[in-house]
């Protein structure tokens, strides 16, 4: 796990009532966590978050246009909620916090890591290093 990765996801926290943090590849794959949130827990977040954003996907017909790209998922619970964006091509960022959060200042945190994250996932270009011939 990449600590650099970690550590900025460690800043979501900052927010009063952000819980954990996790950031996921598409494949379902954790690539970084929080430090407060074990890594089996994470692995079964990540491979239930990459459902949640293949289902919601899914649903840009619902609002009368199939093309529409996804953009954010919410889901409620009794104690909390969990918001889930996308962090560039591939690349998946999920927050849990409490029910009295700043649903706000939590989605403009994520925004900000998603920036600060893509220097981190986005991969140099190959250089051609010889081809088979």
């Amino acid at each position: 796990m990449n600590d650099d990765l970690s550590w900025m996801l460690d800043s979501a926290l900052e927010i009063p009532g952000a819980l954990h943090a996790v950031l996921i590849s598409a494949d379902g794959l954790l690539m970084a966590r929080t430090r407060d949130i074990d890594k089996d827990n994470a692995d079964r977040v990540a491979a239930a978050m990459s459902g949640v954003q293949s289902l919601s996907r899914s649903l840009g017909f619902f609002c009368d246009n199939p093309t529409q790209r996804w953009q954010q998922t919410l889901v409620e619970f009794d104690g909390g909620w969990v918001f889930l964006i996308s962090a560039g091509d591939g690349a998946y960022l999920g927050v849990s916090a409490l029910p009295d959060v700043d649903m706000q200042d939590i989605t403009f945190r994520m925004q900000q890591l998603v920036g600060q994250l893509g220097k981190f996932l986005a991969a140099p270009p190959r250089e051609d290093i010889g081809a088979r011939r």
